[in-house]
């Protein structure tokens, strides 16, 4: 069964299509999400595909070790190397690489040049200062960022619907208690509260991801709250309220769509503002564990080496793509769902 989509909206989609600026944002960010999803097949120091003897082995998706391979170590080998790379061929194998033969973690150990070195056929982007393919890692730490800011928006759109509706709708004293524990809550220094735990706890994606969301739906709950507070003055809630219906029911039928517009809009400044925070937090060194995919780590180790611009480069380019594409489609939505329209 199709979904239909009602006039208003219709004309709100229509109205965001002719924004070309925010209409090919958005299919480029999706196009970029999609193609960071794929990294595994991208970049990779395991082989895609390996045949030998008959069989079929998938190394980038499975743990084999080199006994399996006819070798002598019950570990798991380095599949780069010359020694295994002869021990297929000998038994009449091959294998398939991915297009980027490192990982995110990979250290090209054949160097020829201290490192980090300059971009060259093997490492496209040059290395970082641990010799690791900064290719690679752009876009696993892409990866990393974008859906960071995707479930911290969504986590946050959550938590600030529910308070600012509540609030809203219900107003007298519950509004009052809810503005000033909003109050309280934002006096919190979140930096500081997350620099302190990470003395107790080592930080990870979730672990962020939970924390700044437990204070990133300020944001939003302002917005929903006003929408709130008009709406339920209405004629048609008051009617609704007067058939009988329940609260739950007229909030979620009758004054949410019209609260609707502010959180749709909001929402990729939302994730902005969540990739924003993750990379300033990472080139600080109290985001994600140390060795993982990051673009603020590439940032932070640019200014540590000025001689590699590649570094930094490559960290500002990716940044910057991610950021300006989002604030277009979070233009173009605004002006889709503008009311003066």
């Amino acid at each position: 069964m199709s979904m239909r989509l009602s006039p208003v909206a219709q004309r709100r989609w229509q109205r965001f299509r002719a924004n070309r600026r925010g209409w090919w944002s958005l299919w480029l960010f999706v196009g970029l999400f999609a193609v960071t999803l794929a990294g595994n097949l991208l970049a990779n120091d395991k082989p895609l595909m390996l045949g030998m003897n008959g069989h079929l082995y998938f190394p980038a998706f499975a743990r084999y070790t080199e006994q399996q391979l006819g070798g002598e170590l019950p570990f798991v080998p380095d599949y780069r190397s010359d020694y295994v790379q002869r021990l297929v061929r000998k038994q009449g194998g091959w294998m398939l690489f991915a297009p980027i033969r490192f990982s995110y973690d990979t250290v090209n150990y054949n160097l020829t040049v201290p490192a980090p070195s300059a971009p060259s056929r093997e490492n496209l982007l040059g290395t970082d200062d641990q010799g690791r393919d900064v290719l690679a890692r752009v876009i696993f730490g892409m990866r990393v960022s974008i859906a960071f800011g995707l479930l911290l928006a969504l986590a946050s759109t959550v938590i600030g619907v529910i308070a600012g509706a509540i609030q809203g709708y219900f107003g007298g004293w519950v509004d009052l208690i809810g503005q000033r524990i909003q109050d309280i809550w934002s006096g919190l220094p979140m930096l500081y509260i997350l620099i302190i735990l990470t003395g107790f706890i080592t930080p990870n994606f979730w672990w962020l991801l939970g924390v700044m969301a437990l204070f990133s739906w300020l944001a939003l709950v302002d917005a929903v709250r006003a929408e709130f507070l008009r709406g339920r003055s209405l004629d048609y809630v008051k009617a609704a309220r007067a058939l009988g219906l329940s609260d739950l029911r007229i909030m979620r039928r009758h004054v949410f769509p019209n609260a609707l517009t502010a959180t749709v809009t909001f929402a990729p400044f939302m994730v902005t503002g969540g990739i924003a925070m993750l990379s300033a937090l990472d080139f600080l060194g109290f985001g994600m564990p140390v060795g993982s995919p990051s673009l603020g780590e590439l940032t932070a180790q640019s200014i540590q080496n000025l001689y590699a611009p590649w570094l930094a480069i490559s960290a500002f380019v990716s940044l910057a793509l991610i950021l300006s594409l989002l604030v277009f489609i979070g233009e173009g939505l605004r002006d889709a769902f503008d009311p003066r329209a």
